[in-house]
């Protein structure tokens, strides 16, 4: 059913996320890659982490809690495998955090032909997609997982919450041949909690089977809704599971204190754990492909045979998003709805900037 969005600049968006960033003390050129994050996953559709999820993300375990530290500087932990870095993060932003670790895993694989940053003692990067995208468009194959902020998640056949929503992204540098990086990127549960957060905000259902209450119930009511189920039975929770057993490998704690902070004793760890990893194209390629053809020339006929046979209505994963870019564009803005201004002026009076007036700016109907 179309919807009426209001088409924000970009230019002011930022300055508002960034000064709301500014506003519980960190510094500008975190509070400027928090608010680039926040555009990009907007512009790409991913209303469930935009700067509304972040900036309440903060509020409640990070700069708010004890999950996240202002300023904090990233620290590089010795490792005797060059192409593999170690990184304590010391509770820095999540985004900025994130942005930094993909770089460095880049900078690797240009010189070793992959690269690996695990990152401990981190606090949580939101969409892992928009990382991997930026990878993606940069001509690398992308990989990233991080342990979610709490464990909110059902294990199969259990009834405790003792997994986050851990999610999984992979990027894919296939714009010569589709037009847009291939993106996967899912949380393990049905829904992310911020989608449950959304719909309680647009005043909609969760589907079937996403959530439990507060007695392990399935329920629909996001109001009611405290715990999530993993996707798919038991693949989902292997796939979460993941998540939990490289964060402890890396150096994170018990999933079920995670950010806690209250559950947290003396010695203890509530922080999140990041991995991630770039391969350069060149790294895997045989050199023999079939008919002559090149590296993206082969990757295109891959794509082609899986779309066809009659399959040319299937989408590629990345497709929506790429799609919600060119309406951002065609806009010339980001785009919101009347429930998401109203948050994000919330946030306008906190940090002590203008409200946006909805009668200030243009609309479309998508």
């Amino acid at each position: 059913m179309p919807e009426l969005f209001y088409v924000i600049p970009e230019a002011q968006h930022n300055a508002l996320i960034s000064a709301a960033y500014q506003h519980r003390g960190f510094h500008a050129d975190e509070s400027a890659e928090g608010a680039r994050f926040c555009a990009e996953a907007t512009r790409h559709g991913i209303r469930t982490h935009n700067g509304i999820k972040a900036l309440h993300l903060d509020h409640l375990f990070g700069s708010g809690s004890k999950g996240c530290v202002p300023g904090a500087q990233i620290e590089e932990i010795p490792s005797r495998f060059e192409a593999a870095k170690i990184w304590n993060a010391n509770k820095k932003l999540g985004q900025s955090t994130a942005y930094r670790a993909m770089d460095e895993a880049i900078r690797l694989a240009d010189k070793y032909g992959v690269g690996t940053v695990s990152v401990d003692n981190a606090f949580h990067y939101l969409w892992g997609g928009g990382y991997v995208m930026d990878a993606a468009r940069r001509g690398y194959i992308a990989y990233t997982n991080c342990t979610a902020a709490l464990a909110e998640v059902v294990p199969f056949g259990g009834k405790f919450p003792t997994l986050g929503t851990n999610p999984h992204s992979w990027g894919f540098p296939t714009t010569d041949a589709v037009g847009y990086p291939i993106v996967i990127d899912w949380a393990t549960s049905v829904v992310a909690m911020g989608r449950v957060q959304q719909l309680k905000r647009e005043g909609k259902s969760l589907p079937p089977m996403a959530a439990v209450d507060k007695d392990g119930n399935p329920t629909i009511d996001p109001n009611l809704a405290t715990s999530l189920l993993p996707f798919g039975a038991h693949k989902g929770y292997g796939l979460s599971l993941i998540n939990e057993i490289v964060g402890g490998f890396i150096g994170g704690s018990l999933p079920t204190i995670r950010n806690r902070w209250d559950q947290v004793a003396a010695g203890d760890k509530g922080t999140c754990a990041f991995f991630f990893q770039v391969i350069h194209p060149e790294a895997l390629s045989s050199g023999a492909f079939a008919k002559g053809r090149n590296q993206n020339q082969n990757v295109k006929a891959v794509i082609e045979d899986v779309l066809g046979h009659g399959n040319e209505k299937s989408m590629l994963p990345g497709q929506l998003e790429a799609g919600w870019a060119k309406h951002t564009a065609a806009a010339g803005g980001l785009l919101f709805s009347k429930a998401e201004i109203d948050a994000f002026n919330e946030l306008a009076a906190e940090a002590g900037q203008p409200l946006w007036k909805h009668e200030a700016f243009k609309t479309v109907t998508i």
